[in-house]
């Protein structure tokens, strides 16, 4: 570690360390999966369908998240921000389009996924290459609200890496808050549970359970709800009194998506992981039918 730069306030010697170590493990290992997930969609015709195309709108997402955490993990080594107030705008809009994306996706697949099991209707190239563009650009207009004056982008605690500064908690803070929360978190979430649920109804009724339809909302909930807590709080109180360190742990875990998708929706989808494993072995699928499930 560079010594030449002071510890950020508030973090010992072993903690910038560990922050930095854990944001490096999270983006190699999701850039990693995701990567083969997007190389094998791009390799193996079987995969290339509609429905793998929602799929592979998260894994896209994903490296973006990757990426972003791999530059957060490089600063944290250096002690500091090498990038400028410029590059910390880049940063944290940058963070924010690829997160807001993947959860818009995910979102998208549940929404496929219903309609494949339940409605028994085929997802068009149409509507899935409608879907995908919609969730980017409707992630890009809410990441740029920032750049624009509405919410702001600044340091994380540590100030190594850049997020939506929830430290004034204003009311310019507040709106785009309880708008962003609305549109980019509690909607998909409701469309995930709706989804997944009257699949499990479906599941039940057939005795044969595809794939855990609880496990895409709790990832969910799971890897962005401390961090939705943690700006919800500083809606309501001054959060400047906790403690850097136990800021920086939501953003850590929010971090582990680009893993645990790549776990939910490529490698614990049936054919894609038979994709995958052609793709690595050159060993042809057998079983060619694209269901989009997830074991």
């Amino acid at each position: 570690m560079v010594t030449a730069y002071p510890l950020p306030e508030g973090f010992t010697e072993l903690e910038v360390f560990a922050i930095g170590t854990a944001l490096l493990v999270e983006a190699l290992l999701g850039f990693c999966l995701n990567g083969l997930t997007i190389i094998s969609f791009r390799k193996i015709k079987e995969l290339r369908t509609p429905s793998n195309l929602l799929v592979l709108s998260i894994a896209l997402a994903d490296c973006g998240i990757c990426i972003n955490a791999f530059i957060a993990a490089f600063s944290s080594f250096l002690r500091y921000w090498p990038y400028g107030s410029d590059g910390c705008q880049i940063h944290g809009f940058q963070g924010f389009l690829t997160a807001l994306a993947s959860i818009s996706s995910s979102a998208a697949v549940a929404w496929d996924r219903y309609h494949h099991y339940c409605t028994r209707s085929k997802l068009q190239w149409s509507t899935a290459i409608s879907m995908m563009v919609f969730a980017w650009l409707f992630a890009a207009f809410w990441s740029i609200m920032p750049l624009l004056g509405w919410g702001e982008y600044d340091y994380e605690p540590l100030r190594t890496c850049c997020t939506l500064d929830y430290s004034k908690g204003d009311r310019n803070y507040i709106t785009f808050l309880c708008a962003l929360s609305i549109f980019n978190f509690i909607i998909p979430g409701f469309i995930m549970l709706t989804a997944y649920q009257s699949i499990h109804q479906k599941f039940k009724k057939t005795g044969h359970h595809k794939f855990n339809t609880g496990l895409p909302l709790k990832t969910l909930v799971i890897c962005w709800g401390p961090y939705c807590l943690l700006c919800f709080y500083a809606a309501v109180e001054n959060v400047m009194f906790i403690s850097p360190k136990y800021r920086m742990i939501p953003a850590v875990i929010a971090k582990t998506v680009p893993m645990v998708d790549a776990f939910v929706y490529a490698l614990g989808n049936e054919n894609y992981r038979g994709g995958i494993w052609q793709f690595l072995t050159g060993q042809k699928i057998e079983k060619a039918e694209v269901d989009n499930k997830a074991k």
